[in-house]
């Protein structure tokens, strides 16, 4: 796989907001993704050094809707998330640091 196919979008919610300022971003990856591969991918996309790697697969939420014709239940896809760590003499990824 590529690259950009591995690393889907970055990931912004509070709790990564939170690991921007010691260099510790969040991504969504392609689930048959490995940790060396995500790590490959994100030093050759950013140019940085990548500490650690951790991922985690997010199980999709069960949504339910009332319509005329009955009730209707449906279910948000399966993810998978990447914690990337890069390390202290690493530079920062600029797409995160326009954030913060």
């Amino acid at each position: 796989m590529e690259a950009y196919q591995i690393i889907k979008k970055p990931l912004l919610t509070e709790k990564s907001y939170a690991g921007i300022q010691s260099k510790i971003y969040t991504f969504v990856v392609d689930k048959r993704a490995t940790k060396t591969e995500i790590k490959k991918a994100v030093e050759s996309i950013f140019g940085v050094q990548v500490a650690k790697v951790n991922t985690s697969v997010v199980k999709g939420h069960t949504k339910t809707q009332n319509t005329r014709s009955g009730r209707t239940v449906g279910k948000t896809s399966d993810y998978k998330k990447a914690i990337v760590a890069l390390t202290e003499n690493s530079k920062p990824i600029a797409f995160f640091e326009s954030l913060s």
